[in-house]
C-alpha cells in the first residue's frame, strides 16, 4: 500500500495520554533534536498501545512516529489483508497523523479494500449504497471495522473506512 494520507485534525486523541503532553510541551519550549525525538517516540508508543489493545494479532508489531511529518511507520507480519488494512486504520485515525508508511507483510496476501473518509451526514446506509449498490450492506462496512467501530451509528467525520470488496 506505501504512504496513506488521513486528515490530521480527525481521530481518536491518543497523543493527549500525560506522557505525550508533556513531550509535546517540553519540544514545543525547547525543540531541540533531543526533545523533538521524545515526543516521536512518546506518540509512536501510545499508537502502537492502541494497536495491541484491538487485540488484531499482529506479531512482531513495530509502530515510529515522526513528530515533524506527522507520520506513523508501522510494520509487522499480520494473518491476512483485512488485519493489515485494519492495522493501519488504527494507525492513522489518530487525531495528530497525517499518513502512515505501511511496512507490513501479510501471510495470505487477498485483494486490498476500498477507503471512505466519513464526510458530515454520512452513515454506514449511505456508504454501503455508494460502494456496493445497496444500503442494506451495511453490516459488511460495520464488520469489516470492528473491533474500531463499537456500533454503526458512531462515526465521525474525517474518519477512514474499509471498504471491503463484495465477494
Amino acid at each position: 500500500m506505501g504512504l496513506m494520507s488521513f486528515i490530521k485534525e480527525a481521530g481518536e486523541k491518543l497523543l493527549g495520554h500525560s506522557s505525550v503532553k508533556e513531550a509535546q510541551a517540553t519540544a514545543a519550549t525547547a525543540p531541540t533534536p533531543e526533545n523533538v525525538a521524545a515526543l516521536s517516540d512518546a506518540a509512536g508508543a501510545a499508537i502502537a498501545q492502541y494497536v495491541q489493545t484491538q487485540d488484531l494479532g499482529v506479531s512482531g508489531l513495530s509502530v515510529a512516529f515522526d513528530a515533524p511529518t506527522a507520520t506513523v511507520t508501522v510494520s509487522g507480519v499480520v494473518p491476512d489483508q483485512a488485519t493489515k488494512e485494519k492495522v493501519l486504520l488504527c494507525c492513522g485515525n489518530v487525531q495528530g497523523v497525517e499518513a502512515v508508511n505501511d511496512l507490513m507483510t501479510v501471510d495470505a496476501p487477498e485483494p486490498e479494500s476500498q477507503f471512505h473518509v466519513v464526510a458530515s451526514g454520512d452513515n454506514l446506509s449511505h456508504i454501503a449504497r455508494k460502494y456496493y449498490g445497496d444500503a442494506n450492506k451495511y453490516p459488511a462496512i460495520f464488520e469489516a471495522n470492528k473491533p474500531m467501530l463499537s456500533s454503526p451509528d458512531k462515526i465521525y467525520p474525517g474518519q477512514a473506512l474499509r471498504i471491503p470488496p463484495m465477494g
